[in-house]
């Protein structure tokens, strides 16, 4: 858990005043995954795990950022580090970054594009204010699939927006903070994180129409289950480039298709009955559209067995899920792959989780055998691979929000 009060001390050591306090959670997603940039379904959740900003203005045109804490099991450079700073003014359309203390200037350049990102898009889109400082603070398991990038920047740009008294809706916001991570990261992400991280409901899950981005929240009634996220704790460097390259290789698809089906515009329009049209397609977006056409089929079946209580049909549907992203859309890795099989006789449900290549797999465990499942995560990963994995449980929680303290 993050030390609010060590927040508050950072901050003012970083600005002399009296700050404003906001977070936004992680995500955990249930079913769904490489669906959202197809316009399909996803079933997440925020995470009872979040990022928090203190935040009060300035009047020089400058943005000053101050890491207070780092993020739970950190591998890389979402959110910062421990007692890192970066800085840049509001005079350009990237602003320019400050150094980082203890030498980490690429670290410090790197979780910066993420805010620089969210509020430079803010102030395009009619955001004036003249600067701010910022101390952030995370428990949020950062490069483990749960989107600690979209956790930052929606925690910034709604501390922004609130301080600033400008108004801009839920979804703005989320599109704000996606369009960050497209021209500031590079990584082409889908909206689910950041709409996620915007408008979950507190014990609910929420069904969203990636097309229409139509929401319905979905009670979590299973009080029996607890959902459990197991860190590999590895997270393999061809990430962001496989993810934008998957992205390609569906947009590719789609192209082929639309010579003979040209109402085509997105995956999203097909459907199970699709497939023989699919199975013609050339490797590798033969594969690729198969997983997203069977993913949102299962996304929908499973938002509808959440809603029924039948956890047994949902976790069905998880093992299915992991099946198709192992296989066709190889966004898998050994250390996930041995995770899910470790669990397969310890859950009602699991799969990995996120853009793949390491990070975590998701798990749907029985309460009364929560301490039996970790211990035969720990031991039997630990014999697998020689690592240690950080195993996090989780309650869905509401999405950004300000704070009183």
């Amino acid at each position: 858990m993050v030390d609010l009060g060590k927040l508050q001390r950072a901050f003012a050591e970083l600005s002399g005043t009296a700050p404003r306090l906001f977070s936004a959670p992680g995500r955990v997603n249930l079913i769904g995954e490489h669906t959202d940039y197809n316009e399909g379904f996803v079933l997440p959740l925020a995470a009872s795990l979040r990022t928090y900003v203190a935040a009060a203005l300035r009047d020089d045109g400058q943005v000053r950022v101050h890491s207070a804490l780092t993020g739970v099991g950190a591998r890389d450079a979402v959110p910062p580090q421990l007692n890192e700073r970066a800085s840049f003014r509001l005079d350009g359309n990237r602003g320019t970054a400050g150094r980082a203390e203890q030498g980490k200037d690429q670290a410090a350049e790197s979780w910066s594009s993420y805010i620089q990102g969210v509020t430079q898009t803010l102030v395009v889109d009619g955001l004036k204010f003249n600067g701010a400082d910022l101390a952030i603070a995370s428990d949020v398991p950062i490069g483990a699939g749960l989107s600690s990038s979209a956790a930052l920047e929606i925690s910034v740009g709604y501390a922004l927006a609130k301080l600033a008294a400008f108004e801009i809706a839920p979804l703005e916001l989320a599109r704000a903070a996606q369009k960050a991570e497209h021209d500031f990261v590079g990584t082409n992400s889908g909206l689910m994180d950041q709409l996620t991280a915007t408008c979950a409901k507190k014990n609910h899950a929420m069904f969203i129409d990636c097309r229409s981005y139509q929401v319905k929240q979905i009670p979590i009634a299973l009080p029996e289950i607890a959902i459990a996220i197991c860190d590999t704790t590895v997270k393999h460097a061809l990430v962001s480039s496989a993810y934008n390259q998957r992205r390609r290789e569906c947009e590719r698809a789609v192209e082929l298709l639309r010579e003979t089906r040209p109402e085509v515009r997105s995956l999203r329009d097909l459907n199970p009955s699709d497939l023989p049209i699919i199975e013609q397609l050339p490797e590798p977006e033969r594969r690729r559209a198969r997983h997203v056409v069977t993913e949102n089929e299962r996304t929908a079946q499973a938002a509808a067995a959440l809603e029924a209580g039948d956890v047994a049909r949902l976790g069905q549907l998880m093992r299915q899920s992991h099946a198709s992203l192992r296989d066709d859309f190889e966004v898998s890795c050994r250390e996930l792959n041995i995770m899910f099989e470790l669990a397969a006789t310890q859950t009602a449900g699991a799969r990995m989780m996120g853009g793949g290549f390491g990070g975590c797999t998701i798990n749907l465990v029985r309460r009364d055998r929560l301490d039996a499942f970790q211990e035969h995560m720990t031991t039997g990963y630990r014999q697998a691979t020689g690592l240690d994995t950080t195993i996090h449980v989780v309650e869905a929680d509401d999405g950004v929000n300000e704070l009183s303290f």
